[in-house]
């Protein structure tokens, strides 16, 4: 998509937003009737995995207009998960002109990892996540009375996982973009390991929608697997562009090799 220059007046500004803001809202609206008339799939597949842990395997809506908003809340949801990476782009060409040319190389790639670091977390939740923590819920509901499974209080719950799982997943990007432009030294991650997983515990409890045990242990687990992966892949590139000396580098280098 075109990136318009970057000094223009302040209504050519305001019109580039305007623009910006119509392409989303338009793109959204449409496809969320798309993803309206295809809600009985997604909700099939949606409820696939929590079938299993359901009485009867059955879900109930509770009112009249239940199924309209059903469809609509997750027509919306799917909607907005999958026009997630235009919207982020178009938020970011709206500010891509008053970067640097050094500076934009890096946006692209960094969307495209976010992008993808996300789906892979929605991906890993459903088919890893929702099973176990599903199973757990729908235990603790039946020890003290009878399940009444709400399909949108489930698909809700189960969306909500997968959001968090897929935010949770961009954990090394973050990590390796620190290391990496010496925001936060290599050495200081690795240092400071200890302090690092009780944040990461903590994380794991606040972004877990069920506050399930279950739930929060997995998270924690997957966090902590993250991290440790982000630190091997950002001790290859530091040494790879620096050599061993650059792993205990305390400078603020952003953009360092571009400028030289």
């Amino acid at each position: 998509m075109p990136i318009g220059p970057g000094r223009m007046p302040l209504l050519d500004h305001l019109g580039e937003l305007r623009r910006r803001l119509t392409i989303v809202v338009v793109t959204l609206i449409a496809f969320t009737l798309i993803m309206y008339f295809a809600a009985p799939t997604v909700i099939d597949l949606l409820t696939d995995p929590i079938k299993p842990f359901v009485p009867d395997g059955k879900f109930y809506i509770g009112s009249a207009l239940g199924g309209f908003t059903t469809r609509f809340s997750i027509g919306f949801r799917t909607a907005l998960v999958m026009c997630s990476p235009m919207i982020v782009w178009q938020v970011l060409a709206f500010f891509l002109p008053a970067l640097k040319p050094n500076e934009r190389k890096w946006v692209v790639p960094t969307v495209l990892a976010a992008t993808c670091l996300f789906f892979v977390g929605m991906i890993f939740c459903y088919f890893f996540i929702v099973p176990p923590a599903f199973e757990w819920l729908t235990g603790e509901v039946e020890a003290v009375a009878s399940a009444w499974a709400m399909l949108d209080d489930y698909i809700g719950t189960e969306m909500l996982l997968m959001i968090g799982f897929g935010v949770a997943f961009e954990l090394p990007l973050i990590v390796f973009y620190l290391a990496v432009f010496h925001i936060v030294p290599y050495a200081s991650f690795r240092s400071a390991w200890r302090v690092i997983y009780v944040v990461l515990a903590v994380v794991a409890a606040c972004i877990t929608p069920d506050a399930s045990p279950v739930t929060m242990l997995l998270m924690f687990a997957v966090l902590v697997t993250l991290y440790e992966l982000a630190l091997f892949i950002t001790r290859f590139v530091i040494v790879a562009r620096e050599g061993k000396d650059g792993l205990k580098a305390r400078r603020v280098s952003l953009f360092a090799d571009d400028d030289e």
